[in-house]
């Protein structure tokens, strides 16, 4: 099977989630997943297009599931959406066209005066739901060159990825990262918190409360002896990596800790370089080496 990759804004080459596209390819490279790149894709439509016109939301959404259908040659298509925004907004569209004909009706007219069709056959899939599900984690085990050694993970889905459309994970109590953590020799880190929103936007907007949201996660998952936070959004990342030393001077008690995306920690148990996996591209640096020796000298 072959999938449609879909970067999004957020995790072009070119843009902020550089570190999660590369990291993404690697890991498919070690996957062997068959993929290529939806041709001609445009933004989603997320997340404050969606608040300020929906109708122009779904139309660009729409733009890239009939541009998926257009392109795929063999069945029906799969895009693979690796932002929990786009994964979030696209899904969102699907259901919407085909069940609110006051939206799907117009969008489409609109789509085929640009020489295309939503017929709605294209299924938005995450790359967390393709590798844990399509390809399994006794693949991923297999995979595996320099285990986790017991590095406590705290998995931080946000707000996006599994509610309300997602059916890979449970909206409330989601396990798929942490399953995928035990695959590669790390240690979940049992946290109440990995669905409860991160501030997003609200950091750019109301500081003080974007703040406020992303200390409540950092304290708590240090509260519990994680070593490093995974996430799968590029919203969530910068927003729990870039705040931590305001956070700390404004609420004090934070310690650094390193936010990765989970396709960073994937190739680094898989044995691939720093570099291709952009570690490079950290604020806050993540040496495994470093964090085994401090968790050594504490017991």
């Amino acid at each position: 099977m072959s999938y449609l990759y879909y970067p999004g804004c957020c995790c072009s080459m070119k843009a902020t989630g550089k570190a999660y596209e590369e990291s993404l390819q690697a890991v498919f490279n070690e996957l062997n997943v068959a993929r290529e790149e939806l041709k001609d894709w445009n933004c989603c439509g997320a997340t404050m297009y969606m608040a300020i016109d929906e109708m122009q939301a779904f139309g660009m959404a729409s733009r890239n599931l009939a541009l998926a259908e257009k392109q795929a040659t063999d069945g029906d298509p799969q895009i693979v959406a690796p932002c929990s925004a786009c994964y979030l907004v696209m899904n969102k569209t699907k259901k919407y066209m085909d069940e609110y004909p006051d939206i799907g009706k117009p969008i489409n007219a609109a789509l085929k005066d640009a020489g295309l069709e939503f017929k709605g056959t294209t299924k938005v899939r995450h790359p967390l739901d393709i590798i844990v599900n399509d390809i399994g984690l006794d693949k991923v085990r297999a995979l595996v060159k320099k285990p986790l050694d017991g590095l406590r993970v705290a998995s931080y889905y946000g707000c996006l990825m599994v509610r309300p459309y997602s059916e890979f994970d449970d909206a409330s109590h989601p396990t798929t990262m942490d399953n995928l953590v035990e695959a590669l020799g790390g240690e979940p880190v049992n946290w109440p918190l990995k669905t409860r929103c991160c501030g997003g936007s609200m950091t750019g907007t109301v500081e003080g409360v974007g703040l406020r949201l992303s200390y409540l996660l950092l304290n708590e998952a240090q509260r519990r002896g994680a070593d490093v936070m995974i996430t799968a959004c590029p919203f969530c990342q910068t927003n729990l990596e870039c705040f931590q030393k305001r956070i700390d001077r404004s609420v004090g008690g934070i310690t650094q800790m390193p936010i990765l995306f989970f396709t960073q920690l994937m190739g680094s148990a898989f044995g691939i370089s720093d570099r291709k996996l952009g570690f490079h591209r950290l604020f806050v640096p993540f040496n495994r080496d470093k964090i085994r020796h401090h968790a050594e000298a504490a017991k």
